[in-house]
């Protein structure tokens, strides 16, 4: 039996529906607003949180208020259904066609967290997963310009910490060589497949070159593969992952390549089915992953830290807790590992009594 499956045909009774917008300054400089939808039935709540980037998007469905007429029996499948059906925009053309993923996450999370805590189980329990520890990274950029003054703050604060770094254009060779000299730095995103976004990141193969010579134990990630960079990745595309363009099984099976790494970001997925078919075929594949995040504001955190607990503990997970997030590193967080939840519930990651 699939891991879809195992959850497809929970029985999951809506009552009502409702969302809540949420908002925080964030470490790379700008505001990050989130949608966190609440599904209620039969004496329980589950809950999803929605991704999208632009803040306009929230505050339009803050505005419209749908309710989508959610109320009803289902399966968790036939929910699915139910949602190609509905305008998750409201008449609005989202500005990224990736949008209509991250709504529809927030909804299908929201719908399998309900009917979790509805069977009164959690998910490692239906899909027979055992929770384990989170290794985690921060995930952090190094300013304008580029310095080491971010990385050598946490790791005052963590001397264990390790780092996913976005490389740009800009970083030195002396720049390259002392973060490489931390021994910290996990993964270089390369954020090659960006278009139209706050973190495009130009194409320079001598950027390339520099961060493949400069970390040579480092997972690379989203490389834009050209006629200019191809040959540089010649012999290393075992570690090369993909993150942005992975939205499904099609999705990896169309790659350059096949993969070793993939960065599983759940919302990128959409569906719980596409979600789970897809960390299914990286397990029969043995293509390592790890998890990612969304700066995720509220419960989509947890439910990535979920994730990364049943299928992938041990990889270099971006899935810090939120305070990781914040415009300056601070003490007293939790440090890597996370501890896995002894009494889980629904979709969550955190020890709860439930009746």
């Amino acid at each position: 039996m699939s891991f879809y499956d195992r959850v497809a045909d929970l029985p999951l009774s809506v009552e009502e529906s409702s969302f809540e917008r949420r908002e925080r300054e964030t470490s790379s400089g700008f505001a990050r607003a989130t949608t966190v939808f609440s599904l209620a039935g039969d004496g329980h709540v589950g809950r999803g949180e929605d991704v999208t980037y632009e803040t306009d998007e929230h505050d339009a469905l803050a505005e419209a208020n749908p309710t989508w007429n959610l109320a009803g029996e289902y399966t968790l499948d036939s929910f699915s259904d139910a949602l190609d059906e509905r305008d998750l925009f409201v008449g609005r053309e989202p500005e990224r066609a990736d949008f209509q993923y991250y709504r529809r996450w927030g909804l299908e999370s929201a719908a399998l967290d309900l009917a979790l805590r509805q069977a009164e189980t959690d998910l490692g329990s239906v899909l027979d997963r055992r929770y384990n520890p989170v290794r985690f990274v921060i995930s952090t950029r190094l300013g304008e310009p580029p310095t080491t003054e971010r990385v050598e703050r946490w790791l005052e604060i963590q001397p264990d910490a390790e780092f996913k770094l976005d490389p740009t254009p800009d970083w030195t060779d002396d720049l390259i060589e002392s973060l490489a000299a931390t021994g910290a730095v996990r993964i270089l995103d390369l954020k090659g497949d960006y278009e139209g976004t706050a973190v495009d990141n130009p194409v320079d193969r001598e950027n390339y070159r520099r961060v493949l010579d400069g970390f040579p134990e480092g997972v690379i990630e989203d490389p834009r593969l050209t006629e200019e960079t191809r040959d540089l990745f010649d012999g290393e595309e075992g570690r090369v992952s993909w993150d942005h363009p992975i939205t499904g099984v099609a999705s990896i099976e169309s790659l350059p390549f096949e993969p070793r790494w993939l960065n599983i970001k759940p919302s990128r997925f959409g569906t719980v089915e596409s979600l789970l078919d897809s960390i299914e075929y990286a397990l029969e594949r043995d293509i390592q992953c790890y998890g990612g995040g969304q700066f995720e504001l509220d419960v989509g955190r947890e439910h990535i830290q979920t994730m990364a607990s049943l299928f992938y503990p041990d990889g270099p997970n971006d899935v810090a807790p939120g305070g990781y997030n914040a415009p300056e590193p601070q003490t007293g967080l939790p440090e890597s590992p996370l501890v896995a939840p002894a009494a889980p519930a629904g979709l969550g990651f955190v020890d709860e009594d439930e009746p």
